[in-house]
């Protein structure tokens, strides 16, 4: 499988970004207390079909749902339930979509309220942040460990840890592709970027340690410490000088 998308290739999967983030804007608007998160799942679902495209979660790896609902301590992957959000969770967002034959995935972390407290607030900040400037760092012969590390200092810098067991991707024809992306590493290792790859990007950080484990109904991850967590996504195609985020 060649990592780098022809013209055509990536200007479907700009059309697929584009309904994503769409998609993605009308969820946010639905996020308030006293929904579930199965209610956001159904929403999620009937919004793919209307755009024209299809879930690329649902049935993947015996994922039962369509959008990926994780509140305050569950990091990712955490599986749609009769769980009802309250004033002060914060819950991760994750969709992914088939368009025309090509994936896309993004992923925020909204407040449920605007009674979240400072520090939930401040955790969600962090981590856009994070997103932010590991998609400035792209470009073309840039290699994953500066992506990683630019990532991982910002986030340590502000007291907070990146997850380590999981992380970014490459994304096409599969939802899940090379390169895995670290959110952490060493400068001037790992492989090149090159122009043409389309990667998804995306931070998972913690309030407390970094450490996670598997959740009791095997789909999702929670923090080790039931800290907080937050995590940011998008897809990405990389060029000559930097990236062009699909997702928006």
């Amino acid at each position: 499988m060649t990592l780098v998308k022809t013209k055509q290739e990536i200007e479907i999967m700009r059309q697929g970004g584009k309904i994503l983030a769409q998609i993605m804007k009308e969820l946010e608007e639905k996020v308030k207390p006293g929904i579930t998160t199965n209610h956001l799942d159904k929403v999620a679902e009937d919004l793919v079909f209307k755009y024209g495209a299809e879930p690329s979660f649902k049935g993947y790896e015996d994922f039962p749902a369509v959008l990926c609902t994780s509140v305050n301590e569950e990091v990712v992957h955490a599986a749609p339930s009769d769980r009802k959000l309250k004033e002060k969770d914060i819950v991760s967002l994750d969709l992914g979509i088939l368009y025309k034959g090509f994936h896309t995935d993004m992923a925020v972390t909204v407040p449920v309220s605007d009674k979240v407290d400072p520090e939930a607030l401040r955790l969600i900040r962090i981590t856009k942040k994070a997103l932010k400037r590991g998609i400035r760092k792209i470009h073309s012969g840039i290699t994953l460990g500066d992506v990683g590390n630019t990532i991982q200092r910002y986030v340590e810098s502000q007291g907070c840890n990146v997850v380590r067991d999981l992380c970014g991707h490459g994304i096409g024809r599969k939802i899940h592709e090379e390169p895995s992306i670290l959110n952490y590493g060493k400068r001037k290792t790992g492989l090149k970027l090159e122009q043409g790859m389309v990667i998804c990007l995306e931070p998972m950080v913690t309030a407390g340690d970094w450490k996670i484990k598997k959740s009791k109904n095997g789909h999702g991850y929670i923090t080790e410490d039931d800290s907080l967590s937050a995590h940011f996504e998008h897809t990405m195609v990389v060029t000559m000088s930097g990236c062009r985020v699909l997702t928006e």
